[in-house]
């Protein structure tokens, strides 16, 4: 696992295709924007451990 620091503006690449760009970060909470090709699947992981 990666584990970097950013502010908002700042983002990372993942293999060349998925872009993740912190748009917004105050108290605790932070807001990504992820920009990836429509045939990879993005899913908040809360819905992943639907028990």
């Amino acid at each position: 696992m990666l584990v970097v620091g950013r502010k908002p503006g700042q983002y990372i690449v993942i293999n060349e295709k998925i872009k993740i760009k912190v748009v917004k970060s105050e108290e605790g909470h932070l807001r990504l924007a992820i920009e990836a090709p429509k045939d990879i699947s993005i899913v908040r992981g809360e819905l992943l451990n639907q028990e």
